[in-house]
């Protein structure tokens, strides 16, 4: 078994912006050369997340408007009384969702559904350069 690790770079506008990063995966993955295996992504910092998602203007407002309900901006977060950053809600957000995914690859491709892409979600409230951990562990 291989472990290759790559980053994606990323510029974000923060307040739960969505972006499709599914290509950066897969390429990511290609250029490992692995044909078999899992792929994770991995995003450093407590303020984003990664999932899967059909990735559609209609799927990306539910998604946030459930977010608004779940966790609301605006309301009193004891993160904020402490580092007086605005943020609370984006770590709160981000640790409900989770830092990470694994997808398994086959013959060099995830097995993703025909309809699932995955995203990075930025929680933030301001706009972010992130970079996200690629990391493969395959044959």
């Amino acid at each position: 078994m291989a472990v290759e690790t790559r980053t994606i770079a990323l510029r974000t506008r923060g307040h739960c912006d969505v972006l499709d990063i599914t290509e950066q995966v897969q390429n990511a993955l290609l250029d490992t050369g692995l044909q078999n295996g899992l792929v994770m992504v991995f995003v450093p910092g407590s303020t984003g997340s990664v999932t899967t998602v059909e990735y559609e203007p209609g799927l990306e407002a539910d998604l946030k408007t459930a977010l608004d309900r779940l966790v609301p901006v605006g309301i009193p977060y004891q993160h904020d009384h402490r580092w007086a950053d605005g943020n609370g809600h984006a770590h709160v957000r981000s640790a409900l969702m989770g830092p990470s995914l694994t997808v398994p690859f086959v013959r060099g491709k995830m097995t993703l559904g025909t309809w699932q892409q995955i995203v990075f979600l930025d929680f933030d409230n301001c706009s972010r350069s992130r970079e996200l951990v690629i990391q493969v562990l395959g044959e």
